[in-house]
């Protein structure tokens, strides 16, 4: 399955560079179009008393008038409701034209029980609130509980956002072209898609990859490559060595769901690093993940000269505050030069450890852009990202997707930005939306269990955003698979079925 994601812009590029190419042309794609609905709409509602198919003037509107062409041709009661006549001299005059029902105006939409809507009012490329008789509509539909199988995207919805603009249909089944776009992903457009089917209708992977897209869904598809297997030879430092830094005895449990994670995801050593007076809590609780004592800066370079780690963990549990912020700026001070063959490959900062810069985040930033600075990835929920992005957070006319990117390049990091529309950007400007995430996941230590599996795959040398949306991608599997009774503590071990389909599925170098 592709995993690109194309705005609206790219997407108006790639129907031009495919009607440039050559046949079918423009009018060929919105026949392609419309028969993929169609066909849809014939398999799902076969006992359909009557579909209401109701077009706006562009494009999205001339595949609806092929839907009803063929709807209509194949013994569909089918009514065509038009909110203005198509635009002159474009495709769906030519669609409009092929069509044998004449269309009646929007104004006067009405539907029975027992009907079938098809919106192709406007699609991904709406820019303005839904209004009038279009909004008319909607309520018509919505009181009625009428099924509506949505063209391209459901009309109301920003195909790069997500965002309701006014109003919006909610449709059972969105079909949309050649790629997915990020609306389709982002919430509330997630939940207003209803089933997503991808219909091919001729745009060729060779036309999207001269686009260069940079956004993903999330997925296999995207890092699987990366996936870290181990070599016949490998031994436990070879497969990385992670650090986990320990709250105080009364906040201890962060930290080891942490450390299980990554010990789960591969990494061949773990150690817990414990204030001095939390060292018999977390004792009593480990087995095969290692203990140490760390309670100041020094401890920290003790431990990375002797046991050269690949990846930390720092925030779940560790407190808000000054000790928070040094140990934050140690890690990242103690890198690997671009010389060198050991040192830090990558910190995973979460909770606690971006809170705590939420008065000095240029502090934060500034480190992170250190010349031999490690790999920084941060996990913040909502709260936690407006904290430390309080400016980017605030701008409501930017998209959850658009935030992401903005913070990862002031901060010089990926950033998991958390959620049930989880986005991953990097420093770069690539991201990814998530989509297999479930309500189950929403329960406490569920994030430590993430920042641990991140810390191990960036251990065992995963590239930082590969490593990120790996991890965020086998933590939502998880919790999606197992369902309904999930705790934190269930999640390593509920792990080891998607890691093994994921070797099956040939992941390694």
């Amino acid at each position: 399955m592709s995993h690109e994601l194309l705005t609206s812009a790219e997407m108006g590029e790639a129907d031009r560079l495919t009607i440039a190419a050559g046949p079918p042309g423009g009018i060929g794609l919105m026949r392609r179009a419309g028969q993929a609905v169609a066909a849809e709409v014939l398999r799902r509602y076969p006992a359909a008393a009557h579909v209401h198919v109701l077009c706006g003037p562009g494009n999205n509107g001339g595949d609806g008038y092929v839907v009803a062409r063929i709807l209509a041709g194949s013994g569909v009661a089918t009514t065509v409701w038009a909110s203005a006549p198509p635009k002159p001299h474009s495709d769906a005059v030519l669609a409009a034209v092929e069509c044998p029902i004449k269309p009646r105006p929007l104004l006067d939409f009405d539907a029975g029980s027992g009907s079938i809507v098809v919106d192709a009012l406007y699609g991904a490329g709406l820019s303005k609130r839904l209004s009038g008789e279009a909004a008319r509509a909607v309520d018509l539909v919505t009181d009625l509980h009428l099924p509506v199988v949505a063209v391209d995207l459901p009309s109301g919805i920003s195909g790069d956002s997500g965002k309701v603009l006014g109003r919006s249909f909610s449709a059972e089944l969105t079909v949309t072209f050649a790629r997915k776009k990020p609306g389709h992903l982002l919430l509330p457009g997630r939940e207003r898609c209803g089933e997503i089917v991808l219909a091919d209708i001729g745009i060729g992977a060779e036309i999207i990859a001269t686009l260069q897209p940079r956004t993903f869904e999330n997925g296999p598809a995207l890092w699987l490559r990366d996936w870290p297997v181990p070599a016949v030879d490998a031994h436990k430092y070879k497969r990385g060595h992670v650090g986990v830094f320990s709250g105080g005895p009364n906040a201890t449990g962060a930290a080891r769901l942490s450390a299980f994670g990554a010990a789960r995801s591969g990494a061949g050593a773990v150690t817990v690093l414990s204030p001095g007076n939390a060292m018999q809590v977390n004792a009593a609780h480990l087995t095969s993940i290692m203990l140490r004592r760390a309670d100041d800066a020094a401890d920290i370079e003790a431990f990375v000269e002797e046991r050269r780690p690949s990846a930390f963990v720092l925030g779940p549990g560790f407190g808000v505050g000054e000790k928070t912020q040094a140990f934050a700026l140690a890690l990242l001070a103690s890198g690997k030069p671009a010389a060198a063959s050991t040192g830090i490959a990558g910190l995973v900062f979460d909770a606690d450890a971006i809170t705590s810069f939420r008065e000095a985040p240029d502090a934060l930033f500034e480190a992170a852009r250190g010349p031999d600075a490690p790999a920084l990835v941060m996990t913040p929920h909502e709260g936690e990202f407006a904290r430390l992005f309080p400016g980017i957070a605030d701008d409501n006319a930017s998209s959850k997707l658009d935030k992401a990117r903005a913070a990862a390049a002031r901060a010089n990091a990926v950033i998991v930005y958390k959620g049930a529309d989880t986005v991953i950007a990097a420093p770069d400007g690539r991201a990814a939306i998530n989509s297999n995430g479930a309500a189950w996941l929403a329960t406490a230590g569920s994030g430590d269990v993430l920042s641990g599996i991140t810390a191990g795959l960036l251990a065992q040398g995963m590239p930082a955003f590969e490593a990120a949306c790996t991890a965020v991608w086998i933590h939502a599997e998880t919790g999606s698979r197992f369902g309904p009774g999930l705790i934190a503590e269930d999640l390593p071990l509920a792990m080891v079925p998607v890691l093994r389909e994921l070797v099956a599925a040939g992941g390694g170098r």
